[in-house]
């Protein structure tokens, strides 16, 4: 496969961005049973919980204000947020449960008129060489991308033996995993979007791959390879090894 990005040198101006959606609705059913009575975004690695970890890198990103889904013991969340007062958080409640393009379409006038993060609140990503948040930024092309994904190697992801979900073309463009083949990356959770990809979305519950789809068709779907650690934390295994990793690495620092 070619390397990513090579030739591609993203925006010319590095775009901020202010606002930012966290994806916390969902029900954690294999992280079971930890998640029947804690919702999986509120599950703590090293001290810390995964929606809050999360919100800690928006906001080294640069963003102010951040909107939450919530659905499964949403209340729990509710109250642990409602402690931050380091930037403004909004909430969006689903009854039912939208899946994660019904939710964010649901919350998009929250969102405002231009680009956004949306992160699954359950995601655990370490910073590389440079600030994810700011890399992301970096390739943000407003004229070419619909939506920027931050992949990481299928191979070197912790916690995680899935197959990959796309193959990167030189310009960043992205194209599905091939049925039966393993790609090499996977998709982190991590993503900047353009309320222009709503567009004619579906009402009520969908996924956001229905609007990756036409992205792609468009050639406005890119990704940029996250070059720090992933964690995958879908299952009781993956959050012990995650757990121990940060241990391990951060032992006696004390680290967001």
């Amino acid at each position: 496969h070619a390397r990513p990005h090579a030739g591609y040198s993203g925006a010319s101006k590095m775009t901020v961005l202010k606002r930012a959606m966290v994806l916390a609705a969902g029900f954690g059913v294999r992280l079971r049973p930890i998640t029947d009575t804690t919702p999986k975004p509120m599950v703590q690695v090293l001290g810390r919980t995964l929606i809050d970890r999360t919100i800690d890198r928006l906001k080294d990103g640069g963003v102010e204000s951040v909107v939450v889904n919530t659905h499964h013991l949403g209340e729990v969340v509710h109250a642990h947020l409602k402690k931050r007062d380091d930037l403004e958080i909004l909430f969006s409640e689903e009854d039912p449960i939208l899946e994660t393009g019904g939710g964010i379409a649901h919350a998009l006038h929250m969102l405002g008129d231009g680009p956004f993060f949306a992160c699954n609140g359950d995601t655990l990503w370490l910073n590389g060489l440079q600030n994810a948040m700011t890399r992301m930024l970096k390739h943000w092309d407003d004229e070419k991308m619909d939506a920027l994904l931050m992949l990481h190697s299928t191979v070197d992801a912790y916690g995680y033996n899935g197959l990959g979900d796309f193959c990167v073309d030189p310009l960043g463009l992205l194209s599905r995993r091939p049925e039966c083949e393993v790609s090499p990356y996977l998709f982190t959770g991590v993503q900047i979007l353009h309320p222009r990809l709503f567009k004619g979305a579906p009402e009520g519950a969908f996924s956001l791959n229905v609007l990756y789809d036409k992205a792609m068709e468009n050639d406005r779907l890119y990704g940029m390879v996250h070059d720090g650690e992933w964690f995958h934390v879908g299952t009781p295994d993956a959050l012990q090894e995650a757990e121990s990793y940060m241990r391990l690495r951060y032992s006696g620092i004390k680290h967001r």
